[in-house]
């Protein structure tokens, strides 16, 4: 079905149901009809559900927008003053944000509070959900606000009977409500990859008077001050310094492409993923990938319990407006999760994928904008949240491999590429345009310096067996990397010279190492990874494979263990030590120590400022047969392990579908030693600074 087909034949399947559920949620906002302690909450959800189908009719008066099939009311949004705007979307999330999210029904602890434990916990995770349509009503896509609401109002008719419902029954109602429309949810996922017409995004993007910033709230994302002053940030620099952070983003995607040996000229399509605020310098990009012959898509979602809330997957960002609460919903689909249900979801995927096969293999890949610099998130576990029991983080584990697999044969991963920068946003604090700029400055540094640097590091890194790390000071690491054997020393090399291709800034050599023989301890003081903070991470590994990990974010050892297992390990009960790197970029340490946000630094820009270790797949997952080459033109032969290598016989003991890097700081490493088979050793690095001749600028920014 193509995409105007599409969204018509689901524009006209809603458009009474539409009205009547309107009509609906007026009547449940003045019915006494349930008991009394129920009768608060459903009467506050209405009232919310009709200010949304309110807000849609009035954004799209005259024209249904169903994702980019009808134009916004230029009246709705040049009609009104910016701290209007501003007014009315605070007002939207005033709800869950951190200061009065104690008395919501978006909060766990306050819905059992009122509601008991078993309805509690349902309703509230059905109220999560139907907080997430709030971007879908800015989109004019009634489609899935009309589906919702009738879900609430089925709900409601249940508490309005003479006999009480169950928990169970209600528990059911959800679950057929996902199991039943789970085919179409995963069809607009792959919709959004493979048609440049669904242009919500790219239209704000293009359209917009950017000096306007009121076009900051047609997303309808929550805007806070970050989104603001980027905006305002960027309308001050010239054309030429966007035109230059464009071209930066831009050439990482066409190198990432050039590097591996891939025709870009096959592929039509670049998945757009960016922070709200970077508009000006999207467009810039976006022209820039339109000559190159691509075409920009948005694979936007909304965060439901479906798509995943909370798990760092956004593609087109703001700032949250509570972390907690994303937190504390990130496993609802608890309510619903069984392998009944994940079959129907990857039957879904695969029939969309073969409907759409010819566009998905058109799919280049992402291009990746991040942010950096919000405070530290340290979350606190809420008793009455839901989480997924072990047969479904089992479960989810197989579903991600699957959908993967699956994705895998329609766009292949030997066929696409990516690449990703970050910058910093103001609530990194008052030197933001200091920071900033020096960003830039390391986004930017001399490839060419860096090549030779770390081709001498990878000159005696080849020559060993081994590589043993330590730390000092309070990191406790002593870890012993295995190393491919080399056949042909003189045409094939164990690591990469990676030179800000995908992953921007330069400043990094790295491997697949062998699992036999890869032994010992991890131990990070303090480290964030995706977002959330992790104190004293501790990892031991036997034979390439996590054996124990620990962490001191609780004072319950069984919480700091369950924290691990969902939010490193992924639900897997142990991972392989798949990438181990030497970051090189010590002018990226250098400027988080200057301005002391070493804790806010990106995974993208911190595995550069020291050594690094990710647990899951290999750099080179579900492309391992695609050949890879430095500069100097010998091939890196470090692409499986005794894991991936598993694909050969059973792809699904192959992947983990997760990659995490943590890194070591300069400050808190000691050694990186090379040994050879004869057992003699050199340092690449010692005491903390780096020791192979020709390397000795590295260290200057470590004084």
């Amino acid at each position: 079905m193509g995409y105007h087909e599409f969204w018509q034949t689901y524009r006209e399947e809603v458009k009474e149901r539409f009205l009547l559920m309107r009509e609906r949620l007026l009547q449940i906002q003045a019915e006494e009809t349930v008991e009394s302690r129920f009768r608060e909450y459903f009467q506050h959800v209405a009232v919310f559900l009709s200010g949304l189908c309110r807000l849609e009719e009035e954004i799209y008066k005259g024209s249904r927008g169903n994702a980019g099939l009808g134009e916004a009311s230029a009246d709705f949004f040049l009609g009104k003053g910016l701290q209007e705007l501003q007014s009315e979307n605070r007002a939207l999330y005033a709800e869950v944000l951190p200061e009065n999210y104690g008395t919501s029904y978006g909060n766990p602890a306050y819905a059992v509070q009122q509601l008991g434990e078993g309805y509690g916990k349902l309703l509230c995770m059905l109220y999560a959900d139907l907080r997430s349509l709030i971007p879908y009503v800015f989109e004019g896509r009634n489609y899935e606000l009309t589906i919702f609401g009738e879900l609430f109002i089925e709900i409601y008719n249940c508490f309005e009977q003479e006999n009480f419902p169950k928990e169970n029954e209600i528990q059911q109602i959800i679950y057929w409500f996902y199991h039943d429309y789970s085919e179409i949810f995963t069809e607009i996922s792959v919709l959004a990859q493979t048609s440049p017409e669904m242009d919500f995004h790219v239209r704000i993007i293009m359209d917009s008077d950017l000096s306007d910033l009121r076009y900051l709230y047609r997303y309808g994302a929550y805007i806070s001050a970050n989104e603001r002053k980027v905006a305002e940030f960027l309308n001050r620099m010239s054309e030429e310094d966007i035109q230059a952070m464009a071209d930066t983003y831009t050439e990482g995607y066409r190198i990432g492409f050039e590097v591996t040996g891939k025709d870009l000229s096959k592929k039509k399509f670049v998945d757009l993923r960016y922070p709200i605020g970077f508009e000006r310098m999207m467009r810039a990009a976006v022209n820039n990938f339109r000559n190159m012959g691509l075409m920009p898509v948005v694979s936007r979602i909304a965060e439901t319990s479906f798509s995943g809330r909370g798990n760092g997957t956004h593609f087109v960002s703001g700032t949250s407006p509570n972390r907690q609460y994303e937190y504390d919903h990130k496993s609802d689909k608890a309510v619903y999760f069984d392998k009944a249900f994940v079959e129907r979801r990857l039957e879904g995927l695969r029939t969309a994928y073969e409907g759409r096969g010819e566009k998905a293999a058109l799919y280049a890949g992402p291009a990746v904008v991040e942010t950096f610099g919000e405070d530290g998130f340290l979350p606190l576990t809420c008793p009455f949240s839901y989480q997924l029991d072990d047969r479904q983080q089992k479960l989810d584990a197989y579903a991600a491999g699957q959908s993967m697999e699956i994705t895998n044969e329609y766009i292949k991963g030997e066929e696409r590429s990516f690449t990703i920068i970050a910058y910093p946003i103001p609530e990194i604090g008052v030197d933001f345009e200091e920071i900033f700029a020096r960003t830039i400055e390391v986004n930017t540094l001399d490839y060419k310096l860096y090549q030779k640097m770390q081709q001498k590091i990878i000159d005696i890194l080849d020559e060993g067996e081994f590589v043993h790390v330590t730390g000092k000071g309070k990191n406790t690491t002593d870890l012993t990397v295995a190393l491919h054997k080399l056949e042909q020393p003189q045409k094939q090399t164990n690591f990469e010279n990676c030179v800000a291709d995908v992953n921007i800034p330069v400043g990094e050599v790295f491997t697949s190492p062998l699992l036999k023989g890869t032994n010992g301890h991890l131990h990070v003081t303090e480290v964030y990874l995706n977002g959330m903070k992790y104190r004293d991470l501790e990892l031991d590994f036997v034979e390439g494979m996590v054996s124990r990990y620990s962490c001191k974010n609780f004072d319950a050892e069984e919480e700091n263990l369950a924290f691990l297992k969902e939010n490193l390990l992924k639900h897997h009960d142990t991972l392989p030590l798949g990438e181990f790197a030497i970051g090189t970029n010590t002018a990226a340490y250098k400027m988080g120590v200057d301005y002391q946000i070493q804790d806010k630094l990106p995974i993208l820009i911190a595995e550069k400022t020291g050594p690094h270790f990710a647990v899951g797949d290999t750099c080179y997952s579900w492309s391992e047969d695609t050949p890879v080459f430095n500069p100097d033109g010998k091939e890196i032969i470090a692409r499986d392990n005794e894991v991936s290598i598993c694909r050969k016989e059973d792809i699904r003991k192959a992947y983990y579908n997760c990659h995490t890097d943590i890194t070591i700081p300069y400050d808190e490493l000691d050694t990186i030693t090379v040994i050879r088979g004869d057992g003699s050793r050199t340092d690449i690095i010692m005491d903390g600074r780096f020791a192979v001749p020709g390397t000795e600028i590295l260290n200057e920014p470590l004084q």
